[in-house]
This record gives C-alpha cells, sequence and structure tokens, in this order.
C-alpha cells in the first residue's frame, strides 16, 4: 500500500484548503483513511478521517464544523477541505490508512503512512 498526499502549500488566514490522499495498494478488504499534523515542536494529531466501507467520518475537535473529509472508492482518493484557517491549522499533513472499517484517533493503529505535505497559514 502507498499513499501520496498532496495539495499543500501556502494558505491565508481565514481561508480554505484541499489535500488530495492517493491510496494504491487497496485491493480489496475494508480500510479506513485518515489526516493527522504535525506543527514545528509538537506530536502529531488526528485530524479526521474516513471510514471506506461505510463513509463514516470522525473529527477532530479543534477541526470539527470547518472540515469535511470524503473518498472516491473508485480513484481510491481521498480529499480533506478545511476553511476558515487558522493559525494553528499549519503544520506537516500526513495521510493514513488502515485495515478495518474503523476510524481511529491514534497513530498506533495505523498500517501504512504518505510522505506529508506542508501546509502554512499566512496573514
Amino acid at each position: 500500500v502507498q499513499l501520496q498526499a498532496s495539495g499543500g502549500g501556502l494558505v491565508q488566514f481565514g481561508g480554505s484548503l484541499r489535500l488530495s490522499c492517493a491510496a494504491s495498494g487497496l485491493t480489496s478488504g475494508t480500510y479506513a483513511t485518515a489526516w493527522f499534523r504535525q506543527a514545528p515542536g509538537k506530536e502529531r494529531e488526528f485530524v479526521g478521517g474516513i471510514s471506506w466501507s461505510t463513509g463514516t467520518t470522525l473529527f477532530a475537535d479543534s477541526v470539527k464544523g470547518r472540515v469535511t473529509i470524503s473518498r472516491d472508492n473508485v480513484k481510491n482518493t481521498m480529499l480533506l477541505e478545511m476553511n476558515n484557517l487558522k493559525w494553528e491549522d499549519a503544520g506537516v499533513y500526513y495521510c493514513a490508512a488502515s485495515r478495518g472499517a474503523k476510524v481511529y484517533v491514534m497513530q498506533r493503529n495505523y498500517d501504512y503512512w504518505g510522505q506529508g505535505t506542508q501546509v502554512t497559514v499566512s496573514s
């Protein structure tokens, strides 16, 4: 399984962000994918995720109401759309995948990780 995150860059404070995670190798079975992020000097944290079989989503409180996550089962792609960006949204965003239908908050439950894409919030 390989995950490729893209779409990061410079985003204005209060603006919108769209990230994509292309997954290859998820040939069969049930998976959940999620976004994590890591700001400098901070631990990696859960942002949100989606179950590919049920479409159920789960979001961190810090982004709830500002983020939607969707998936395209045909293209094997997960999308994150975030609006009203805040300073604390800056960091490296990683996509991750786990086997099973449940979206986990803890990193240790994810088997596969992408390389990360940088998001910088500017004034």
